[in-house]
């Protein structure tokens, strides 16, 4: 009988698991164009034909989608976090059996959405913007492959309000990344739309936290086997509020701030940034929480 543990260290290199993953990648890239043609109707090549085809059905959306590439999908993901890395899951027990659900994490690195599918029981749909600066070009044809929902900055994305309501109604999990993007490794307050999302839906919340996914490569070049950890959370909510006027704008920051304090509590302190106990870490964590797309209007 193989020994797994033996096998991964036997006659290898850090580097030569790393081109071996990179080489699976590629050629599922490879099988993927041969056969987008034959699945028009499932896979679609465009991400913002996807986002414009959604405004058109809207009101069709349908879950789950995409089973068969999002299962290829994940069992990639689960071999690349085995070969590469220390892989620590805590809080199993607290997963549920079913949604509706909102999943929230904290979002320090461009691996974090790999993390939450690598843990996830379920089937899964994502909340993401058209644009990943802070991410690797390479990585646009995977977000384009799962299919995810798309927000545009700077606009209201009412149709992916009811994309994701739509979604939730039918018992799905919803993952969403409240801060709104990657660009610092401290936590930073939430947008608008995921306390917007919970008051609206009812749907009740589950946190995640993720650590050591930032330094994920940077421990590679090492050579050194990077620990991360996903910890999750217990579940909280729903919460009910009358989200139709703007006075209501400080109800939903107080929720979204109560949102990231139950993520903070799965982090170490000084990952905490803006919700930290320490006042040290707060003061180092200043400029972090200002949102660096907050005069960009897409559509």
């Amino acid at each position: 009988m193989i020994n797994l543990h033996e096998f991964k260290y036997k006659n290898s290199t850090v580097w030569s698991q790393v081109s071996l993953i990179f080489v699976l990648f590629n050629l599922f890239y490879e099988f993927y164009n041969l056969i987008k043609k034959i699945l028009a109707a499932i896979l679609t090549s465009k991400f913002r034909s996807e986002a414009k085809n959604l405004k058109k059905n809207i009101n069709k959306y349908r879950f789950p989608r995409r089973t068969i590439i999002r299962s290829i999908l994940k069992t990639l993901t689960n071999m690349m976090f085995f070969t590469l890395s220390d892989f620590v899951l805590i809080g199993k027990e607290n997963l549920p059996k079913e949604g509706p659900l909102l999943l929230v994490s904290n979002h320090f690195s461009f691996l974090d959405p790999l993390a939450v599918i690598k843990i996830s029981p379920w089937k899964l749909e994502f909340l993401g913007g058209t644009r990943t600066p802070n991410a690797p070009a390479a990585t646009d044809w995977l977000r384009q492959m799962w299919g995810i929902i798309p927000v545009f900055r700077g606009s209201v994305s009412r149709d992916t309000f009811i994309a994701s309501e739509s979604i939730l109604a039918q018992k799905g999990v919803l993952c969403i990344f409240p801060e709104g993007g990657n660009w610092a490794t401290v936590l930073r307050p939430a947008r608008p739309g995921v306390a917007f999302l919970a008051a609206r839906t009812g749907a009740p919340i589950l946190p995640v936290g993720l650590t050591g996914f930032d330094t994920f490569f940077h421990s590679l070049k090492k050579g050194n086997r990077p620990k991360v950890v996903a910890r999750i959370g217990k579940l909280f909510g729903p919460f009910q509020l009358d989200v139709r006027g703007r006075s209501e704008r400080e109800k939903l920051d107080g929720l979204g701030d109560e949102i990231m304090q139950e993520i903070a509590q799965l982090i170490p302190e000084e990952k905490r940034g803006f919700y930290s106990t320490d006042p040290d870490i707060r003061d180092a964590a200043k400029g972090t929480e200002i949102y660096p797309w907050a005069d960009i209007q897409e559509s």
